[in-house]
């Protein structure tokens, strides 16, 4: 019979690996010193049984947002760095959205770059629109909260339909982002619209107002993504090196929900 994987069990001798039978002193009869350790014990954690956990993956989420920070602070002192933020962030986005095992050195440096870019960019917005940053963080953490909050509670949950609807507007969104960065570095609009098509209006509204409340729309519901990928993640013991891929999700969204509150408020200040 292969021998148990089951800690608990390996450490009574009767379930060892290659463990005889013992022979039993009457003196002793009725204690059992093993049991009782293992009742007394704490609980494994990730780091004992190598499984993604929901401690073990906020940790990492933790880890992941210091070093944005980090980074960040830096960049608000020199926007400069702004540009290859941005640059390094893009490549190492796909590089670990496409990589078949997380790596967490590559998904830290993202976190990282990606510090470089929001700090140089959220210096460059206040300057521009002053208090747009702390609205756009209070906002970004509201979203997640309440998104959390549902989640956890049951009454927001991920499914097919919706995810299909979900991924046809993320390809929609791509496209008309494309486009608009074109048209913006290229000069196919006028030079006084800060934000490109954003900045023109559809029946008196901003449609960068209009396509904003879109994209918060469609990173709320990437949260609750995320939160699925993680809960599954746990529930089939996946081992604990995925807590980095589950971290690193909710890092994409939240980078992602913070710029477009960037993008709204800084339009509705103008406007």
């Amino acid at each position: 019979m292969a021998a148990s994987n089951n800690p608990a069990l390996n450490r009574v001798p009767a379930f060892r690996a290659g463990g005889a039978p013992q022979p039993v002193d009457p003196n002793t009869v009725g204690a059992t010193p093993d049991l009782e350790a293992l009742f007394q014990a704490r609980s494994a954690g990730a780091a004992e049984t190598g499984r993604m956990s929901y401690e073990d993956t906020v940790v990492k989420t933790v880890v992941l947002f210091a070093a944005l920070l980090a980074t960040g602070v830096v960049a608000w002192f020199v926007p400069q760095l702004t540009i290859i933020g941005a640059i390094v962030g893009l490549v190492l986005g796909l590089v670990n959205a496409f990589k078949r095992k997380p790596s967490p050195a590559l998904i830290i440096t993202y976190a990282a770059a990606q510090g470089l870019f929001l700090g140089g960019i959220s210096r460059i917005f206040e300057t521009v629109f002053g208090g747009v940053v702390v609205q756009a963080v209070i906002a970004t953490l509201g979203v997640f909260g309440v998104m959390l909050a549902l989640f956890a509670s049951g009454k927001v949950r991920a499914s097919n339909r919706l995810t299909k609807v979900f991924l046809g507007a993320m390809v929609g969104y791509l496209v008309y982002s494309l486009v608009n960065v074109g048209l913006m570095v290229f000069g196919g609009v006028s030079s006084d619209l800060a934000f490109g098509l954003n900045s023109m209006t559809f029946m008196g509204i901003p449609l960068g107002l209009i396509v904003g409340i879109l994209a918060v729309l469609m990173g709320a519901y990437s949260l609750v993504l995320d939160f699925e990928f993680i809960k599954n993640g746990v529930e089939n013991r996946a081992p604990r090196v995925y807590g980095w891929q589950g971290a690193f999700g909710l890092m994409v969204t939240l980078i992602w929900l913070y710029v477009e509150f960037l993008r709204l408020f800084a339009i509705l200040s103008r406007n």
